[in-house]
């Protein structure tokens, strides 16, 4: 409290607060060493959790049932290969670990299914997840975002009542589910309806870099990014919806008002970059399941990317291939994580605190 004079109770003006500027508002002189340490923190945590995962990757993928030279049946596999990969197998597991913990990356290691480093096959199939689900997140983000600014906004309203009942339904419904709805109306079903293609990355014979080639991917591509795309705007859209219903009874905004701003001013400049925030981390999160893919969509329209193989790779055992993909799903979820919290911590000062 200050006195007309514009000193404090305790004798100070406002010019002498600690961490005040000239007009007397208090400012965090030590934001950037304040989020520099939080990034920090951040980072040291996800190595803590990535350490973890190596040694859980390790053990999990050992339990699965099977003799990955069985893989080799009916091949033309060299004798000398198939006692080498059995004695790895069979050797024990404390000689397994300590292997493992040389290369735990996988680097070099053969594909059990493939007869390739396994990088080079997840390398193969990481491109079509990429513009699968990239495409997914990103039209689920604009979409469901507004829908969800707009559902808050107007609480209530009839738009709101047939956003939030459509939203909560197709939150519900299963992705794969979804999927193959579509493959019946779209794909498969009557003749006058049957306008996309069952499945695949695209039709045989076609030059993959040409136009009439990228034309003929996004064609294969709108059954399977609608079927994810669906089920994340109803996610981003309840979330923000819920974040801006928060929002809307605040002081803040009812102060914005009284100083004459616009209804749309105060939602665009103040409610909204608030409210905000769980769906920036909801942004990055799905970011990082990117990678991973949508297993079950890109099985149902056999997609080839990372989910298809690693159904395939479960139905091996390729141990190597899956605990390569597996710690690919790892590291890009982490990396993601970290990224949100630390820009959610940019955003808001009193996540560091």
């Amino acid at each position: 409290m200050t006195t007309p004079s514009g000193v404090d109770a305790a004798g100070q003006s406002p010019q002498e607060l600690p961490g005040a500027n000239a007009t007397g508002t208090l400012t965090d002189t030590k934001v950037g060493g304040g989020l520099g340490r939080y990034a920090l923190r951040s980072c040291l945590t996800a190595l803590g959790t990535l350490a973890f995962i190596l040694v859980f990757n390790f053990f999990l993928f050992r339990m699965l049932p099977g003799d990955p030279s069985q893989l080799y049946r009916g091949r033309n596999a060299d004798p000398q290969q198939l006692a080498e990969l059995r004695r790895q197998f069979n050797a024990p597991l404390v000689s397994q670990f300590l292997h493992y913990l040389r290369n735990p990356l996988g680097l070099g290691s053969q594909s059990y299914l493939r007869s390739q480093p396994v990088w080079s096959v997840i390398a193969a199939h990481i491109w079509p997840t990429l513009i699968l689900l990239g495409t997914a997140t990103t039209v689920s983000a604009v979409v469901g975002v507004w829908i969800g600014i707009r559902s808050g906004w107007q609480r209530g309203s009839r738009f709101d009542k047939g956003a939030t009942g459509m939203t909560l339904a197709l939150w519900g419904v299963p992705e794969f589910w979804l999927g193959m709805m579509l493959l019946i109306l779209f794909a498969s079903g009557a003749p006058f309806l049957s306008i996309f293609p069952t499945g695949g990355f695209r039709d045989a014979g076609i030059a993959p870099f040409s136009v009439q080639g990228v034309l003929n991917v996004a064609w294969h591509l709108v059954l399977p990014a609608t079927a994810l795309a669906f089920v994340y705007i109803a996610e981003y859209s309840l979330i923000m919806r819920s974040s801006i219903v928060d929002e809307t009874g605040q002081d803040y905004l009812t102060t914005g008002r009284a100083y004459g701003l616009m209804d749309r001013q105060v939602r665009r400049r103040h409610a909204v970059p608030n409210a905000s925030l769980p769906t920036i981390t909801l942004i990055f999160l799905n970011v990082g399941f990117i990678i991973s893919g949508a297993v079950t969509v890109e099985y149902v329209f056999s997609w080839p990317g990372l989910g298809q193989l690693t159904v395939e790779a479960i139905h091996g055992p390729d141990i190597p291939l899956l605990e390569a993909l597996f710690l690919l799903f790892t590291i890009s979820v982490l990396i993601a994580t970290t990224l949100a919290d630390i820009v959610v911590a940019a955003r808001d000062p009193r996540i560091r605190t």
